[in-house]
């Protein structure tokens, strides 16, 4: 089972990201943001209630409910997936591992505290891409990943394929 044996890569993400986002809170609460390549790069810490790029965080509260509830369907639909991957299969399974590992570390967050822990901010002059955290970036990487599987673009094949 290829798959399952990519499951590895789910708890290394999982790990990284929660003990990145302990670091954040402890270094970031209460101060300013960290800069780490002045006008382009720095941490800051964000409480985000809503979804990727702050999607429904001004909802009344029901959102966080219901980003649990899509993430563990997407949990379980990745395992399901895992399950049935082929040996050519790699790349795919790489994808939903890092998939996997990064809605693990946000539903943590959202159930532990109602909302997900973001520090990672990128910026130039006006323009700010939201503020995110290791396990969005992991999700983000497994679908760029996925996307390139669908459309023939090979980067990670397993030793057993020729």
């Amino acid at each position: 089972m290829i798959g399952l044996r990519q499951l590895w890569l789910s708890a290394l993400v999982l790990i990284l990201d929660q003990l990145t986002k302990i670091w954040a809170v402890d270094a970031l609460l209460g101060k300013e943001p960290v800069v780490v390549i002045p006008g382009f790069f720095d941490f800051s810490l964000v409480y985000n209630t809503g979804a990727a790029f702050g999607l429904l965080a001004d909802a009344p509260g029901w959102q966080n409910a219901f980003f649990i509830v899509i993430a563990v369907f997407v949990s379980v639909f990745i395992i399901w997936s895992l399950l049935r991957i082929k040996s050519d299969e790699f790349q795919s399974a790489i994808a939903f591992a890092l998939i996997l590992g990064g809605a693990a570390g946000n539903v943590i967050d959202r159930v532990r505290q109602g909302y997900v822990v973001d520090f990672i901010h990128w910026f130039y002059g006006d323009w700010h891409w939201p503020t995110f955290n290791v396990a969005d970036s992991a999700i983000f990487v497994g679908a760029v990943l996925l996307a390139m599987d669908i459309i023939g673009l090979q980067i990670f094949r397993s030793r057993t394929e020729k």
